[in-house]
């Protein structure tokens, strides 16, 4: 019997390893075109730049406190409009919406500067909602579906606490994620019921504002 050098030895490894790799590969593909069930859409996407680089502003219905230094007078708290617009004593009609917090406070110096020398405003946002293409909605079988303000680092963990998880009759691994990009619309398929039920961390996916989560019914 012929001895087998070392680079014999790892070449036939290497092809044995690359056989069974097809074997895998193309036993999948069969399972997936018999599998009536099997998703149409992608994977969700692990990572979202635009999420990472998301900054608030301001929407109608936001709470903002409205701070002037060594002015208490002035110092107010006031809930922007569905038009988006705010008054105060001083202030009439403005719009806020569409601005981060600075920039609104910049704006409110330069308006009160005809009354006060040299104003200096902080303004501070509570009860958040933001502006409607930067909030995350649930709709279909969640138990309370609703629309989310979104906020940095969310997750579709957090978006399921939100809304108190899944009814009964949801097909939580047919769930539709629906994200909207530069690019157009796009479609990915969520496992929640891999998450919530089995702990699979790797389905947790990173939100991002403007997010759809469409939870299906399940067909019993």
């Amino acid at each position: 019997m012929k001895r087998r050098t070392h680079t014999q030895i790892c070449r036939w490894s290497a092809r044995v390893a690359l056989t069974i790799a097809v074997v895998v590969v193309t036993g999948c593909a069969q399972l997936n075109a018999l599998n009536p069930f099997a998703s149409r859409f992608e994977p969700a996407p692990r990572q979202s730049s635009a999420a990472e680089d998301w900054i608030y502003r301001v929407g109608p219905g936001d709470s903002l406190q409205i701070f002037v230094w060594r002015h208490e007078d002035l110092s107010t708290s006031v809930v922007v409009r569905p038009d988006g617009r705010f008054s105060t004593a001083l202030i009439k009609e403005h719009i806020a919406t569409g601005k981060t917090p600075p920039e609104l406070a910049v704006e409110i110096e330069e308006l009160l500067s005809e009354y006060v020398r040299d104003p200096l405003v902080t303004v501070f946002v509570g009860g958040f909602v933001g502006e409607y293409y930067e909030q995350v909605r649930v709709v279909g079988e969640a138990t309370s579906p609703m629309a989310i303000p979104y906020r940095r680092g969310m997750t579709a963990l957090d978006m399921l606490i939100e809304v108190g998880g899944l009814t009964e009759f949801a097909a939580g691994n047919k769930t539709v994620l629906v994200r909207y990009s530069e690019g157009g619309e796009h479609e990915y398929n969520l496992r929640l019921d891999d998450l919530i039920r089995d702990g699979d961390i790797s389905a947790n996916i990173a939100m991002q504002p403007g997010d759809i989560l469409i939870i299906p019914e399940a067909w019993f």
